[in-house]
């Protein structure tokens, strides 16, 4: 418990009243500076009780929580439903399809999409095998906490569920996003990611703030583990998780000080939101420009904004359909420069200019999204490969740093999107092990593939980059027939892969069909974007328009385990009929004749307009000098 002088003065300081909370710090007066966050680190309560707070001098050394630090005067349970921490709610709305986390696994040549959103073409974690702790320690290195960081101890699995009590939960790490000190750790060797990994859900937010240190990991720990009272087992040798606060961190009444910061410093953003682009299988991030308008000085919270209960935008145009939050209109690219067309004018948010558009047709603009002109890289004859921080755990110590590395991501791609429109796209094939009964396709979980995989994918067959392993007809033939005594009666084992799924015939042949469940995942982006002056149709309608335009005929890769395969057309992901699209576009060639040859004729009959007006100029005046 907090002593009884030191309760009284938080009272004071934070408004809190002793039985009854106010959240103090969810109701601002209105001034645009900075609060000074001089608090006392709280540690987790004990069921029932009142937070302690933490001294340095203490034996042991907890770690803060930050659901009692911050939670103290903000209400940690509103901001638990935003956007970023509500994933497992059913009832939100999934809104627009975005990236998915992917499970890629080489050993057993799979990557697959994933989310607790029901976003088509995804499945859930559990499809797999992958248990909230499981989906934690392989994905939470790269969330904020919350979500199912807090039901590790409602997971179905007894043994979670008790295990919950060692690991304690994934809180909402506040830090992650509003910590404006440059030594705020999420990456590194110690930090909040490593700490993730660990399975140190309980000390991750700690071991990410700059004046704190955590070693040691929960596992091997025994269930009974207090981390109240540790200790070290003498026969296993265990160095449970310690935590040590950086000298001079704590000032009067052992408070500490926060770099708080109300809009999140785009570095935050970054650790979860980078991509990079992968050419010749490398990487260099020096070789692509920097989104134009954080080059403007704008951050991302410029565009992506909320309120308390922190239901962040996204941005896209069809956003207020559904969204609560009253930004949601003015934070599109149509909001910002074309404004929202309601009673006052708004366009031109942070002096953003509004566009001419000169001699575009306006069929674009029902046919395209912005993003399709202005966003992403100038398109090529053929996709490229990116990685992504969630894909790819960028900015994390000890991730593979190979081009060459699963999953396998490509773009750009021009594809009709949800609402109609053709947008720009990332994308990958996926690759999975599953069941077909009665026309549904189920994965199966990655413990009964891998008893199977693991029998013929062998260790000579893997790639040390961590891409696809060396995989025949022959070898999908094996694992197929491992799997087929491993599968419920009535289900037929099956491979997805390259768009294509492949099963076994009567003789236990392999054969392939197509399949919708064997269609890409794909999600629309929005940055980079380029200049106005790099945008797709600055220079002429070639840009787009020609019978060999990246835009229209680009190859998409198909990537999959299985060699030569033959990409497809950008227009099949356009929805656009080739025949049609191939003679448009050939019309362009001749279009330069054809306004040559406009202008010559209109010239013509100007000639002969005029040559006939003076003629009749000079009938008139005979007529008027006969008169008189």
């Amino acid at each position: 418990m907090l002593p009884k002088s030191l309760f009284l003065v938080v009272v004071l300081v934070t408004g809190i009243a002793v039985g009854a909370k106010t959240d103090i710090g969810d109701t601002p007066d209105g001034s645009r500076s900075n609060f000074v966050h001089l608090i006392p680190l709280l540690s987790e309560p004990l069921p029932g009780k009142e937070p302690d707070q933490i001294h340095p001098d203490a034996d042991p050394v907890l770690p803060f929580s930050t659901k009692a630090t911050c939670g103290a005067c903000h209400s940690y349970d509103k901001i638990s439903a935003g956007w970023h921490f509500n994933a497992t709610d059913p009832n939100v709305n999934p809104g627009r399809i975005g990236q998915a986390w992917i499970y890629a696994d080489p050993t057993s040549a799979t990557q697959i999409p994933l989310s607790y959103r029901h976003w088509p073409g995804t499945f859930r974690p559990e499809q797999i095998g992958l248990t909230p702790m499981a989906f934690l320690q392989t994905f939470g290195r790269q969330m904020p906490g919350g979500a199912i960081g807090e039901m590790v101890d409602k997971s179905d699995n007894p043994e979670e569920s008790l295990r919950s009590d060692v690991t304690g939960k994934l809180e909402i790490n506040c830090l992650a996003c509003h910590n404006g000190s440059p030594g705020e750790d999420m990456g590194g060797a110690s930090g909040y990611s490593i700490n993730v990994i660990r399975g140190n859900y309980r000390w991750a937010a700690t071991s990410s703030c700059e004046f704190a240190y955590v070693t040691g990991s929960i596992t091997g720990l025994a269930n009974e583990y207090d981390f109240r009272a540790p200790y070290v087992s003498a026969d296993l040798k265990i160095k449970p998780p310690v935590v040590a606060y950086r000298k001079g961190a704590f000032g009067h009444n052992d408070w500490v000080d926060f770099d708080i910061r109300r809009e999140p410093p785009k570095q935050r953003c970054y650790f979860c939101h980078s991509n990079i682009d992968v050419k010749d299988d490398k990487t260099e991030k020096w070789f692509r420009d920097e989104d134009v308008h954080l080059a403007a000085g704008l951050i991302c919270a410029d565009c992506h904004r909320n309120g308390l209960d922190h239901n962040i935008t996204r941005g896209y145009a069809s956003e207020p359909n559904y969204s609560t939050n009253p930004l949601a209109a003015n934070a599109s690219c149509e909001g910002c420069h074309l404004g929202t067309k309601g009673k006052k004018p708004d366009a031109g948010r942070f002096t953003a200019p509004t566009p001419k558009h000169a001699g575009i047709p306006t069929v674009h603009f029902d046919k395209l999204t912005c993003t399709a002109c202005h966003s992403g890289p100038w398109p090529a004859k053929e996709t490229i490969r990116t990685k992504t921080a969630r894909a790819h755990a960028l900015g994390i110590a000890g991730a593979n740093k190979s081009g060459d590395v699963l999953p396998h991501l490509l773009y750009p791609v021009f594809a009709r999107g949800q609402d109609g429109k053709i947008g720009i796209f990332k994308l990958f094939w996926p690759a999975y092990w599953a069941t077909i009964a009665d026309g549904n396709v189920t994965p199966l979980a990655m413990e009964t593939v891998e008893s199977a995989t693991s029998r013929v994918i062998t260790r000579t067959a893997l790639s040390k980059t961590g891409s696809w392993p060396d995989l025949k007809d022959e070898d999908i033939v094996k694992i197929l027939t491992l799997l087929g005594s491993k599968v419920d009666a009535g289900a037929k084992p099956v491979y997805i892969t390259g768009g294509k799924l492949y099963s076994l015939d009567e003789g236990g042949k392999l054969m392939s069909a197509d399949s919708n469940m064997a269609a890409p995942y794909m999600w629309p982006i929005a940055h980079d974007i380029r200049p106005a002056a790099q945008s797709l149709g600055v220079r002429n309608c070639q840009d787009c328009h020609t019978t060999n335009s990246p835009f229209l005929f680009g190859l998409v890769s198909i990537d999959s385990p299985l060699k030569n395969l033959t990409g497809r057309e950008m227009v099949a992901f356009e929805d656009l009929p080739r025949f049609y699209t191939k003679a448009f576009a050939f019309s362009f060639v001749f279009r330069p004749w054809l306004k040559v040859v406009a202008i010559l004729s209109s010239l013509v009959i100007l000639g002969v307009l005029v040559l006939y007006a003076l003629k009749a100029l000079g009938f008139v005046a005979k007529v008027v000098v006969g008169d008189e």
